[in-house]
């Protein structure tokens, strides 16, 4: 049976973000994950993790200014230097919320900036960020995500992710595989999970079409998470989603996989 961990970006949004923990326990959570915590303070957040008995799972880096439509900046060689600050903020939350994984969002690739720059950017800076993880004992993953949610996003599939990662020469840096966003861009989902388990570290779903829960689409969740235990999956997953009504009506499809 996966674990499965809350993301409260997406679910029970019902409720202010510092509410949303105790909605996550109560539907039967036992780890969180979102994108960002900065706007808040640390120990706000790990008062409720403890409240609540809840695990941080997973959050991302800073990703520039998400409201003005950055999604990432680690593909922009003019913004090195606050991307590193970032890593370092990063840092700080993680240590407070007991949290050992970090996802690097690429970006949108800058209309100024060539794919070879892009990619040598993305490599640098991923290579800064995993060695100073790795002094605070927190790993990173890089997520592909689909070009029909994000155009432009630097980084699309799996085979990109894997590439990039061997070309950093790191061993502190894994795969975060969205089946969602993998669905879009590629199918194939239980072969590549099987082909990939090693550098997989982290899973997020959603159903394909609408990025509604599991049960929703063309996807075949049952099958997939009997697969996630059959090739030994020890993971989370995260449920990064967009609920079809509210979270709470659409929180059934627990039962219906017999995960809660």
């Amino acid at each position: 049976m996966p674990k499965l961990a809350a993301n409260l970006s997406m679910l029970f949004t019902e409720n202010e973000f510092l509410d949303r923990f105790a909605e996550a326990s109560d539907a039967g959570f036992h780890g969180v994950e979102y994108l960002f915590p900065y706007a808040f303070d640390a120990a706000e957040i790990k008062q409720r993790l403890e409240q609540y008995n809840l695990e941080q799972v997973l959050f991302n880096l800073p990703a520039g200014d998400w409201d003005a439509g950055d999604r990432g900046i680690a593909t922009d060689p003019n913004r090195v230097g606050e991307f590193q600050a970032g890593v370092y903020l990063a840092i700080e939350y993680a240590r407070t919320l007991n949290c050992t994984q970090l996802n690097c969002l690429a970006g949108i690739t800058p209309v100024t900036v060539s794919a070879q720059q892009a990619h040598e950017t993305f490599v640098a800076n991923l290579q800064f960020a995993a060695a100073e993880l790795a002094k605070a004992g927190i790993s990173l993953v890089i997520e592909a995500i689909n070009t029909r949610d994000i155009p432009g996003f630097f980084l699309t599939t799996t085979a990109q992710a894997l590439a990039v990662i061997k070309a950093t020469e790191s061993t502190n840096i894994r795969v975060q595989y969205d089946i969602y966003h993998m669905q879009v861009m590629e199918g194939d989902i239980a072969t590549t999970l099987s082909n990939n388990l090693v550098q997989i570290q982290h899973v997020q779903l959603a159903d394909n079409p609408g990025r509604h829960e599991p049960g929703t689409g063309e996807l075949n969740y049952q099958f997939l998470f009997k697969h996630l235990d059959d090739i030994g999956y020890q993971g989370w997953v995260g449920c990064e989603y967009k609920p079809a009504t509210t979270t709470a009506a659409g929180l059934h499809w627990l039962h219906d996989f017999n995960l809660i």
